[in-house]
């Protein structure tokens, strides 16, 4: 694979990746031209520290030049000079180009057979870099222990967070807050109507746990990695909580959208055979996501599992429409039949507005918070999470008002002029999607 296509697809998959956890990581055999580390957005007084031990270089050709095999930085305003430089001279070695900050290259290793390397730099220019590996050197295999430590210092405080994620502990942790206060709301709400509440709004109150435990473990998830470099554990509790809160939340919509407890008390074949796909494929989805968040793109399948997780999530959002729109289309044929306009027209509305919340959110979560990663400043990437969290906790909030236990729906409190009103509106093509 030549170097231009492997720059550019690592680049566009890491467009919403930032890491700056302790790494230690194990190369073997890889031929690759280049190796994309992490991301990291350093302030001015940033720091990057690289170690490397165990180095081999296997070649079949003749003994590789140790300076076309190294280490460097990448910010992205260099980016495009770099991309020309590569597209002009397909032979070009990156680590050459004076558009990168070269760190070290193989002709700075201590000798055989230790063939190590261990130093920090300072990174003076304040900016969003990249790290890589560049080997410049063709049909050669390297195999190496690499140890990275990216971070900020904080007077004499290391910060191993990224410039605009340095928010995240506090912000997961406040929503968090948000969460368990809607929690008790909805409780309350329960036990006031307890006479109306079916086993969806269980479902629903088990959802909101889920979702804020997850913010929990990820503000504890986040604080250790920015103070200690490493998680401590809390990764496994993020990842667990994020798993059950997603499957749940997916299970959750698919049944509300089919009508199931409140309208009817069971599922028909097909709302099974949703649930039966949708699920697995979360499955399938978390299992990728725990690959992409925990490794990075230094594995050589870390594309892959994006590609996975992205067209898995993609089958599922378009999967949950589907109980919603045939709720609206069986609401539709009932109501030419069983005499009860109003309240037909009732659920009808009902259900149109949930199809409309639905895919708000979905574009919002899937389209506009990826566009806001990509096009903020990396001092302001906290404000595409802070965007997502807002509108998901805004989902939660229309979702559980428009489904919420009531003894008395005010839609179905009718008299004989409003069920007239309603047959005439039933009428109208407005409640076709």
């Amino acid at each position: 694979m030549s170097k231009l296509p492997t720059l550019l697809l690592l680049l566009l998959c890491l467009s919403s990746f930032t890491s700056g956890e302790i790494k230690k990581l194990t190369i073997r055999s890889d031929n690759r031209p280049m190796i994309l580390f992490e991301r990291f957005g350093f302030t001015h007084t940033g720091q990057a520290s690289i170690s490397v031990s165990s180095v081999s270089v296997i070649s079949s050709l003749a003994t590789p030049d140790p300076s076309g095999l190294g280490f460097f930085l990448l910010s992205e305003e260099s980016l495009i000079q770099v991309l020309i430089e590569l597209q002009q001279n397909p032979n070009f070695c990156v680590l050459e180009s004076n558009y990168i900050q070269r760190l070290f290259t193989f002709r700075d290793l201590s000798p055989p057979p230790n063939s190590s390397f261990d130093r920090a730099y300072p990174v003076t220019s304040p900016n969003e870099y990249s790290l890589f590996f560049a080997n410049c050197a063709p049909e050669s295999k390297v195999s190496m222990d690499v140890g990275t430590e990216l971070y900020n210092l904080d007077g004499r405080v290391k910060d191993y967070l990224s410039a605009g994620l340095t928010q995240l502990p506090t912000l997961y942790f406040l929503f968090s807050l948000a969460y368990f206060g809607f929690l008790a709301i909805w409780v309350l709400v329960c036990l006031k109507n307890r006479i109306s509440v079916h086993r969806i709004h269980g479902l629903m109150a088990l959802l909101v746990v889920m979702k804020a435990l997850n913010l929990l473990f990820a503000a504890e998830d986040k604080h250790y990695v920015k103070v200690t470099g490493t998680a401590h554990g809390w990764d496994v509790l993020f990842y667990i909580f994020q798993s059950m809160r997603v499957v749940l939340l997916f299970t959750v919509i698919v049944l509300i959208g089919t009508g199931w407890s409140f309208l009817k008390p069971f599922l028909q074949d097909r709302e099974k055979k949703v649930l039966m796909i949708v699920i697995p494929l979360q499955v399938l989805a978390n299992v990728a996501s725990v690959v992409i968040g925990e490794t990075g793109p230094f594995i050589k399948d870390w594309v892959t599992w994006n590609q996975v997780f992205l067209i898995v999530d993609i089958v599922c959002c378009c999967a949950i429409i589907f109980p919603i729109v045939w709720s609206i289309r069986s609401l539709r044929e009932t109501s030419k039949t069983d005499g009860k306009a109003a309240r037909n027209l009732a659920k009808l509305t009902l259900f149109r507005q949930f199809y409309i919340v639905v895919i708000g959110y979905l574009y919002f979560t899937r389209i506009v918070v990826f566009a806001l990663r990509t096009i903020s400043a990396y001092k302001y990437q906290w404000v595409a999470y802070s965007a997502e969290e807002i509108v998901s906790l805004a989902f939660y909030i229309v979702m559980f008002y428009m489904f919420r236990p009531v003894e008395r729906n005010e839609y179905f409190v009718l008299d004989d002029e409003e069920e007239e009103a309603a047959a005439l509106a039933l009428q109208d093509e407005e409640f076709e999607l």
